[in-house]
Formats: C-alpha cells, structure tokens, sequence
C-alpha cells in the first residue's frame, strides 16, 4: 500500500497554487495524508479530489474545520497525523506523546508546521514530516513523501523533490 504524505499547502497566501506533479502523485498512492495548513478550502478540495484523505487542522487553518489530531491504520501499521503547532524548541516532544497518547508504543507520527523534511525516531516514535508540497517559506524546496506500507511495517520512505 501506498500512503502519499503532503503538509503545509499555504494556498494562497505563500503559493498560488498546488502544483500538478503533487496531486498527480496524491491521485496514484492508494491514500493521501495531510499534516495541516492548506490555508484555504480551494486548497483542501484540490486534495480531497485525489482520493482518500485523512487531514488534520494546521495553526493556520483557520477557514476549515478539520480535526487536530486524527488517526488511522494502513499496512498494519498505525498512523497519528498531527500539524505539531507551536514552538519548535519542543516540537518532537509534542508530537510523539500525542501519538503515543492515540496510537501508542507503536505509531508512526505524520507531522508537518516546520516546512522541514524529517525522518527520525525520537523517542521510540518513528516522526514523518514531508515539508512543504508547496515550497511555501521558510521552506528551501517543495516536497513531500511516498510511504510504503506492508504486512505491519513501512517497507520504503521516498522523500520526492517537486520539479
């Protein structure tokens, strides 16, 4: 199974649109997941036409109600998607109790609200965060991942480069 992973959209206030290679890819995977801030319901409806999502409210997120943390299981494997708002000085801290407080011992955290790429453990939490689909500041590039999830476990994590 297929788990396409985008965060921080910031349509249209720091990009004007979602570019086609993201959604082209969000259409492919077997499901999409979105860690928060598309910032406008144009931007959220441009990924709820690719198929199944699952999507979380990002700090800037304003016009859309959408829940804050929001769980799911695919492959076998546990997924807690939270947008992580708020300081980065605590951010892994955060993100792993709520997915340990969801999911438990086991789960895998998609996150986004940093704009940075991040495939780390911390704390025995595996934390996914694909950066932003956009290249919205303060990211330096547009990006987002490709999980492969098979028989209780991820099997790949490609991190994509748009453009």
């Amino acid at each position: 199974m297929q788990v396409a992973l985008v965060s921080d959209s910031h349509v249209p206030e720091r990009a004007d649109d979602v570019p086609d290679e993201v959604l082209n890819a969000c259409e492919d995977a077997d499901m999409t997941v979105h860690a928060g801030d598309f910032t406008s319901p144009d931007a959220y409806e441009a990924f709820d036409e690719t198929g199944e999502l699952v999507a979380v409210y990002g700090n800037m997120d304003e016009v859309l109600d959408l829940p804050r943390v929001d769980s799911f299981a695919a492959g076998g494997v546990g997924f807690v998607v939270i947008h992580g708002t708020g300081s980065l000085i605590n951010y892994e801290e955060r993100v792993t109790e709520t997915a340990r407080n969801e999911v438990g011992d086991d789960a895998v955290a998609v996150s986004g609200h940093t704009h940075e790429v991040t495939d780390e453990t911390y704390e025995g939490i595996r934390i996914l965060n694909p950066g932003s689909c956009t290249g919205a500041m303060p990211a330096s590039r547009a990006t987002y991942m490709l999980v492969e999830v098979e028989g209780g476990g991820i099997d790949d994590v490609e991190v994509v480069e748009v453009g």
